[in-house]
């Protein structure tokens, strides 16, 4: 479909704009004036509109030209965006990058990555996404996203998938210091877990098979978007369960939260980094290097 605005035309009508003349536009643009003045005319032409109003000492845009410049400079901006990221992506670099996260894992443990990445200047997009149990292996399964942090091998799919192990999440079962679990005789039984509503994080796979981890079948659930909400549904008194030990060592220390010994233990996970075998995008793999080096979570995780 030919339409009578080109990136040339709406060039010339910025520089115009912006030298204050026809000439001084024809010097920026390594033109003579005349092209200059034969460019705009045509583009009158074509959209049957007047762009200048020549009635005065100097030529001024007319309220459909100051219109046509202003929307025309998103395209111009639009279109360098395109060329520029054209040639990011021929050097392999990708446009954007998404990134899963465990919400056993606090977002603000990929900050520090991120930072770094970004002080590099390549203009890549970055998002982050948190995903509750098998959510994590399902983003990555349906491309949700690129990269996983934080992935268990509970919950992991078939297919060719590259993973680096980060460390172990260890467990606690916590409850405030006034619930009437402390009460209870040690190891608490299924029959006294059960009288008390489980905080839950709801799983967000979509395909994969949800998981759970520590529920009773006949318990009833309190259920939230992630851990950061379990963990404060735990505080505030309103349910019980399994909580990841590292991200709750300060209410434990401060006596916000009890430790309760349980007959069912819950065992520890190895959590990892996942990715699409098949992929080497340089902002994938340079957050592959770099979240897999050993510091990264080492407050959060065993190695």
């Amino acid at each position: 479909m030919h339409t009578a605005i080109t990136i040339d035309a709406l060039k010339v009508l910025d520089a115009i704009d912006r030298k204050g003349s026809f000439a001084g536009a024809a010097g920026e643009l390594f033109r003579v004036p005349s092209a200059i003045s034969y460019t705009v005319q045509k583009l009158e032409e074509d959209l049957d509109i007047a762009i200048f109003d020549r009635s005065g000492h100097r030529a001024t845009l007319t309220p459909a030209g100051r219109y046509l410049l202003e929307e025309g400079r998103t395209l111009l901006e639009a279109a360098e965006n395109l060329a520029h990221t054209t040639r990011q992506v021929a050097q392999g670099w990708e446009t954007r990058l998404r990134i899963g996260f465990n919400s056993l894992l606090p977002a603000d443990s990929l900050f520090a990555a991120i930072g770094e990445f970004y002080a590099l200047g390549v203009p890549v997009e970055v998002q982050l996404v948190e995903e509750v149990f098998a959510g994590a292996w399902d983003a990555l399964q349906s491309r949700r996203v690129d990269l996983v942090v934080g992935a268990d091998q509970l919950s992991k799919p078939a297919g060719p998938f590259t993973t680096k192990a980060l460390g172990t999440m260890n467990f606690v079962y916590a409850v405030t210091p006034d619930h009437p679990l402390t009460s209870a005789t040690q190891p608490l039984s299924e029959e006294d877990i059960s009288r008390y509503p489980a905080a839950v994080a709801a799983d967000t796979s979509r395909s994969l098979p949800p998981g759970n981890a520590g529920i009773f079948r006949r318990q009833r659930t309190i259920t939230v978007a992630n851990v950061d909400q379990k963990i404060a549904l735990q505080q505030a008194g309103l349910g019980v369960g399994w909580l990841p030990l590292p991200r709750v060592q300060e209410q434990l220390a401060a006596g916000q939260l009890v430790a309760l010994d349980v007959h069912d233990t819950r065992q520890p996970i190895m959590l990892h980094l996942a990715r699409h075998a098949e992929d080497q995008g340089k902002a994938l793999m340079w957050f592959w290097e770099r979240l897999g080096q050993p510091d990264v979570f080492s407050h959060w995780l065993e190695t």
